[in-house]
């Protein structure tokens, strides 16, 4: 049963480093190729950058509880996302990440431990959807107001927006910049959903036959997530040199 539940969400993980892998590659050839793709800047490719970090984010909350070591784990995807913000930050200051979407996974693994006990008294289903309704309605509270893709329901109070500390939270000075920023509020609300599914799991899984290589890569998604961009990126470095 639990092997054939890992599976299932090993396939499922591996489709979505697919599908990240090629965003990413799109991203690098209009923004370090060059390549004049209009329809990258338009509302379909967000809907396809949405369903990448949705199902990211939902799956890391399903699967926390199967995890033995909760510590152990969040602190490593913590400090991988500490080493994608120094990295950038040294060596690509025009491409810098911080508060990516693996410190956001890393500090929610790590908040969730605490919190853990006291959530497990609320029904999964109340749960589940408030958590959901939440995050819906702190989704733009980057851009300075509650409310979901730009349905504005309240304006937040512009003292909050202050540093890169207040990033962290969800609220960005005006002066702030991250080319891939996944702040707690409203994404922590996302990953508390997927916590709460977990607890509504049935009781007998689908069997479905594995995908060889992208089963696999739902694995080591953390070693892919790290290794993706600059193997992608030399790839297609190495395609336009020889071109």
């Amino acid at each position: 049963m639990e092997r054939r539940r890992y599976q299932v969400l090993d396939t499922i993980r591996g489709l979505a480093l697919v599908s990240m892998i090629l965003y990413h590659a799109s991203w690098d050839m209009v923004y370090m190729f060059g390549a004049d793709w209009p329809w990258y800047h338009g509302f379909a490719a967000h809907i396809w950058q949405q369903s990448i970090c949705w199902t990211f984010i939902l799956l890391s909350g399903y699967c926390w509880a199967l995890g033995r070591r909760q510590l152990r784990r969040g602190l490593t995807v913590f400090l991988c996302g500490a080493l994608i913000t120094a990295v950038t930050w040294f060596f690509m200051p025009g491409n810098l990440v911080f508060c990516g979407v693996l410190t956001l996974l890393g500090a929610s693994s790590l908040l969730l431990i605490p919190l853990a006990p006291m959530l497990e008294r609320a029904p999964a289903q109340a749960g589940a959807a408030g958590s959901f309704l939440l995050f819906l309605l702190t989704r733009d509270v980057n851009a300075g107001f509650l409310g979901f893709e730009g349905l504005r329901i309240a304006a937040l109070p512009a003292g909050l927006y202050r540093d890169h500390a207040t990033a962290l939270l969800g609220f960005p000075p005006a002066d702030f910049f991250s080319t891939d920023y996944f702040s707690l509020l409203p994404w922590g609300f996302l990953f508390l959903t997927g916590w709460f599914l977990f607890r509504l799991r049935p009781e007998e899984t689908r069997e479905i036959r594995p995908v060889p290589l992208v089963t696999a890569m739902g694995r080591h998604s953390l070693l892919i997530y790290m290794l993706h961009q600059p193997v992608v990126y030399g790839l297609l470095w190495a395609l336009f040199r020889a071109g």
